[in-house]
């Protein structure tokens, strides 16, 4: 069991950190290499690599279920639940692994040649997502490990899963993009190949450091190891409406984004280089949410509902120090984080001011986010998705007002993130305040 201290909290949270760190720097890494090989491969990997996320989030949903599943079995100290949970997730998992890949690889290249604007940009997206879909497979393996480890406070295992992952990938990007080491020139494909390595790694890693740890010894994982039909029931129950949250939430941005490719391909690049650098302000938020997660889910789990606003503001503390520590410099100098990404003087200006504007959104996502995932760990995932949906529709209107109707500058379209945190906070805090969701029965 957790306790509450700043230390022990750091001590989950500073591994997913440092965790989400290394993988902004996997892609200011991999946008640095390809657009220096070609701007029109940077937008195509930009936008190609914002449909596999989107697909992705549907695996993280399902992770994030099993995490608060497993969680709450080790505040009740029922140890021979979590090996049937953990074996439910893999399977899940590879059920969703498969239909997804079948979507990337027959559905979504077909999807984008009818409906982008640019078709040689459309054309290398399709190439770009075909190849990256093979690593589902990668992802399907490692998320339900790293659910496991969080679950039980273990993030540093997830940490160095992550490091291993970023060096293969850091490493074959430049070998393959740009034909070095005896590699072919691949250019858009080497960067997507280079990834899918990089996964395969760390998930090697992975089952590695599970199968020979003491800790699954400890907790029973191998022995109670089972595709048990109850637990099965009860992950889709929690972690479906994760699953989808996820997948809608990334999928409005991916439209967001191919709205903007049909103004123009410098309002493209312009939001592709926010977009590298926003996800640094992830770094804190993916940290802390997991940790709030963990700490909601045992707590409730022992019985000590009362101790969830404690544990809360000083979560919420936590990240917005962290939160500056790693973002001040979209607020400070962002025009010099655009020139890490894209030297392109063409849009560096106009992007640090873009980037400027929306950082204080950040500061209020990370604020909010907690509230959100509070929710989100005490099992009322069918609420946090009900509320995702309300913001992604005050999101989707806004962003078609203003791009469709409106025909607004750029960098006024990026005011839909104040809409969407905004609302995400207001939903949350309201929930908390006025519903009975600490009793819910997992």
């Amino acid at each position: 069991m957790l306790n509450l201290s700043y230390k022990t909290i750091l001590s989950v949270a500073m591994p997913l950190m440092v965790s989400s760190f290394i993988q902004s720097i996997i892609l200011i890494t991999d946008a640095s290499f390809i657009s220096r090989y070609s701007t029109l491969a940077f937008d195509a990997v930009g936008n190609g690599g914002l449909i596999y996320v989107t697909v992705y989030m549907a695996l993280v949903g399902m992770g994030d279920g099993a995490q608060i599943l497993i969680a709450r079995r080790i505040g009740e100290n029922n140890l021979k639940s979590i090996g049937k949970i953990f074996g439910s997730s893999l399977l899940s998992n590879l059920l969703i692994a498969i239909t997804l890949f079948a979507f990337l690889q027959f559905v979504i290249p077909n999807w984008l040649n009818d409906y982008s604007k640019n078709l040689e940009l459309s054309k290398l997206q399709g190439q770009y997502i075909q190849i990256r879909s093979y690593a589902l497979f990668f992802a399907m393996i490692s998320l339900s490990i790293n659910a496991f480890f969080i679950a039980n406070g273990k993030t540093w295992v997830v940490l160095i899963a992550a490091v291993i992952s970023a060096t293969s990938n850091i490493v074959f990007d430049y070998l393959m993009i740009f034909g070095y080491g005896g590699f072919t020139e691949m250019g858009l494909e080497g960067a997507a190949w280079a990834s899918n390595i990089g996964d395969g790694i760390g998930m090697l890693f992975l089952i590695l450091y599970l199968v020979f740890s003491k800790i699954s010894k400890e907790y029973q994982l191998f022995k109670n190891f089972s595709l048990h039909l109850i637990s099965l029931k009860e992950l889709f129950k929690v972690g479906s409406p994760m699953m989808f949250q996820g997948f809608f939430s990334l999928a409005t941005w991916t439209l967001f984004f191919t709205w903007i490719e049909q103004i123009g391909t410098d309002e493209l690049t312009i939001s592709q280089n926010v977009r590298s650098v926003y996800f640094l302000s992830y770094v804190p938020i993916w940290g802390f949410a997991a940790t709030t997660k963990t700490y909601v889910s045992q707590y409730l789990g022992k019985g000590h509902p009362s101790a969830i606003r404690f544990i809360r503001r000083r979560i919420q503390l936590l990240t917005l120090v962290f939160l500056f520590l790693f973002f001040h410099g979209a607020l400070i100098y962002p025009n010099y984080l655009i020139s890490i990404i894209n030297p392109s003087e063409d849009h560096i200006h106009k992007s640090g001011e873009v980037m400027q504007f929306v950082a204080i959104s950040i500061l209020l996502y990370g604020f909010v986010s907690v509230y959100f995932q509070t929710i989100s760990g005490s099992g009322n995932t069918l609420v946090t998705f009900t509320i995702e949906l309300v913001c992604i529709l005050f999101y989707t209107v806004s962003a078609y007002i203003f791009i469709k109707i409106l025909h607004l500058d750029i960098y006024w379209i990026w005011s839909v993130e104040y809409i969407y945190f905004g609302c995400m906070g207001i939903l949350s805090i309201l929930y908390l305040k006025y519903f009975n969701w600490q009793d819910k029965k997992i």
